[in-house]
């Protein structure tokens, strides 16, 4: 049984959806998008959906201020955050490592605040070539392991060649189409209420974080029975 009346008039979040079942909005420097990749495809191959995996690049210095380490990688050469921002981020990684550990993923903390939309529109040319799922697992191992320089179109380059993806003509089309495609998925996403990752679209409601799962998978079953709680640990991990 429903929890609610059906809605006869698709949310914003639903026409944002359009004809995907299922859309979740990740980003490469994100922890907890990362931590959040396997068990959203458990999941959706449990619920037999496929997912729409789109890039939504954050904007960390708008709220959680910026900073960057020294080449040692240790110490902080350079910050505008406060006291509190810090507590935020270093809960934040603390909190993802754990998870991470959980399946044996290394995640070091990264040197700066990364502008990550060459990795998110290397997402969308790996995504056009059917191959989108072994690009991100090669990218996010080695970004989480500080050995992929997103801002380097060849480092790029040479990720999507890793997962067997042709680069012929990526580099025009990353100053090209593929910005232009990457800024409308972003803005669109960002004008409808998307602000973090992981976000799933589902039906005509979003959900902000891995926690939601066991939500998301009961949506996509037709909303039978009781309506799970954040407290379900299914796929939490």
């Amino acid at each position: 049984m429903s929890d609610r009346s059906p809605n006869l008039f698709p949310s914003e979040f639903a026409q944002l959806r359009g004809n995907a079942r299922l859309v979740v909005y990740i980003d490469l420097k994100s922890p907890y998008a990362w931590i959040a990749i396997k068990p959203t495809r458990e999941m959706a191959s449990a619920a037999g959906v496929e997912i729409d995996w789109r890039p939504f690049t954050l904007d960390i210095p708008s709220y959680l201020g910026s900073a960057q380490l020294a080449k040692d990688g240790k110490k902080v050469e350079s910050s505008n955050r406060t006291p509190q921002q810090w507590s935020g981020v270093k809960y934040a990684y603390r909190d993802a490592r754990r998870y991470a550990m959980l399946t044996d993923k290394m995640l070091r903390g990264t040197v700066k605040i990364w502008d990550s939309s060459q990795a998110g529109i290397a997402m969308l040319w790996a995504k056009q070539r059917g191959l989108f799922d072994r690009f991100v697992d090669i990218a996010y191992e080695s970004f989480w392991k500080r050995e992929l320089d997103i801002d380097d179109v060849e480092v790029l380059e040479r990720t999507l060649s890793a997962a067997d993806i042709e680069t012929a003509g990526f580099r025009d089309w990353l100053a090209g189409d593929g910005r232009a495609q990457h800024d409308e998925i972003n803005n669109q996403a960002f004008d409808a209420g998307v602000y973090g990752v992981p976000t799933y679209l589902v039906d005509d409601e979003m959900w902000f974080g891995r926690e939601h799962l066991p939500r998301v998978a009961w949506v996509l079953a037709g909303r039978r029975g009781p309506a799970p709680t954040v407290s379900n640990r299914s796929f939490a991990q």
